[in-house]
């Protein structure tokens, strides 16, 4: 969850900035000098700007990642810990067919794992301390599995095309929402370029738009899951993935959640709220394994 978090995060950042950086240089004013809606135009802005925020969110992805947790990528194994997770992550990224990720820990309690990285052989694994004591060996070599497989699958790139074609629709839809709302409530006939209004309408659009928009990442981000949890099967044996699982599961359970969390919870909640769930329900992941032939 933490890797979504921060690539969307970093992704919205940069589509704020680069939409009040193409305003301030007139590029609006360029595109509106007939007082016509240049549609080709605007669409091939909106593509510069919505994937330019998804590769620059996936090229900073594994920086970030490393600077929000504070992990500490494992250069030399000072004990038989490290040398195991070292180790494993280097066979099981064999059987993968991946270059070699690089392994962090990072300190805190929960127990968690992400992996993250513009490609299949420059990425990064972590684990958190709080999984390493709660979990055995063969379930933490699951969840190692889970990681590594996301890596091999390409999630992080083909998350970022998806949420690149996303924001394109975003920015045309909430640019045009703009024009519209210049020209029709405004009486704005355009020869000087769009207005304030028309800049207030577009930023309010960008941020429901985006917001519905996004649950077509979280739907993703779902299935991905099911896919890693498929490929850590393969890597570390089913068993071992449904066992990882279950623990995670008996831990979620014991935790109280706070109310900022509720889209995230692993059970319960309103159904709205589960379409900006970036992981599916573990019991539903669970099932997905036990079923699977």
């Amino acid at each position: 969850m933490k890797r979504i978090f921060l690539f969307l995060l970093t992704n919205i950042a940069v589509l704020a900035v680069i939409s009040i950086t193409l305003r301030l240089l007139g590029v609006d004013r360029v595109l509106d000098e007939s007082g016509a809606i240049n549609f080709g135009s605007l669409m091939v802005m909106s593509a510069v700007i919505g994937f330019a925020g998804s590769i620059v969110s996936l090229f900073l992805s594994k920086w970030m990642a490393k600077k929000s947790v504070g992990a500490q990528v494992i250069e030399t194994p000072q004990d038989p810990t490290e040398r195991w997770l070292v180790d494993t992550v280097r066979r099981q990224a064999q059987q993968a067919g991946i270059g070699m990720p690089e392994v962090a820990i990072y300190d805190a309690p929960d127990v968690n794992a992400f992996a993250t990285g513009w490609n299949k052989n420059n990425a990064l694994v972590a684990v958190s301390t709080g999984l390493l004591h709660a979990m055995s060996r063969d379930e933490a070599e699951a969840v190692l599995a889970h990681e590594v497989s996301h890596v091999a699958n390409g999630d992080m790139v083909t998350l970022a095309l998806i949420q690149g074609v996303v924001n394109t629709f975003v920015v045309f839809f909430s640019k045009l929402f703009g024009i519209l709302v210049d020209r029709v409530l405004l009486k704005n006939d355009g020869r000087n370029g769009p207005g304030i209004g028309a800049f207030v309408a577009e930023m309010i659009a960008q941020v429901v738009l985006g917001i519905l928009a996004s649950t077509i990442v979280m739907w993703f981000s779902r299935q991905r899951e099911f896919r890693a949890d498929a490929g850590a099967a393969n890597l570390a044996g089913r068993e071992k993935m449904i066992a990882a699982l279950e623990r995670l599961k008996g831990n979620h359970e014991q935790a109280a959640l706070p109310k900022n969390m509720a889209a995230q919870a692993i059970s319960g909640g309103a159904a709205w709220s589960k379409l900006f769930m970036t992981h599916p329900p573990l019991e539903d992941r669970i099932a997905a394994l036990r079923n699977a032939r």
